[in-house]
């Protein structure tokens, strides 16, 4: 099996849940530990179609969030809000699932792909961003300036990873279709 072959779809899986497994532990990350790229995986695992992936990366990021408490990360961001983290990456998949009709990837499909994965990591953003405000009972007395004093500043990092690993992704994806396939060079030798 040649490089190419491991960017098509059918291989796509092995490298997203090893992404999602290397980076969950540390949302923002830190010198130590990359940011999560969960929005990027659920985006990318969308060009699947397959509902049973989507499931199973829910699983996954659920027993990887398990794991990690137990292991003395900070539970904070588990609450009542927490069941709001399906209808975040569902948004990101769906966009995934919707970008997976581009096929080319010119500079036209390329910039709609991007434009989208934008647009639905900043639909995530207030989705978990909002419902943990809104459900988690860790800011009853918070008001409207507070609040979007907050979403200031955790906005751009939220979008900012997730558009990082998507660029980086599709800049591997579009390298790699670029690659003459090997499998032809050694039949014309």
């Amino acid at each position: 099996m040649n490089m190419k072959q491991w960017l098509q779809v059918e291989y796509l899986p092995i490298p997203l849940i090893a992404l999602m497994a290397l980076t969950r532990f540390h949302h923002f990350g830190d010198v130590l530990h990359l940011p999560d790229a969960s929005l990027a995986v659920f985006f990318f695992a969308g060009f699947y179609r397959k509902k049973a992936f989507f499931v199973f990366l829910l699983l996954l990021a659920g027993l990887i969030d398990y794991i990690a408490i137990a292991n003395g990360t900070s539970s904070w961001c588990v609450s009542p809000a927490y069941v709001f983290l399906i209808p975040t990456y569902a948004v990101m998949w769906v966009a995934g699932r919707y970008c997976s009709k581009f096929k080319s990837l010119n500079a036209y499909e390329l910039a709609s792909s991007i434009g989208l994965m934008t647009l639905a990591a900043s639909a995530a953003f207030i989705i978990s961003n909002g419902s943990f405000y809104l459900f988690s009972g860790r800011y009853t007395d918070l008001s409207w300036a507070q609040y979007f004093a907050r979403v200031v500043k955790y906005y751009p990092p939220y979008v900012g990873f997730a558009m990082v690993y998507g660029l980086t992704i599709y800049l591997i994806i579009k390298l790699f279709k670029s690659m003459p396939n090997t499998q032809t060079a050694y039949k014309e030798i």
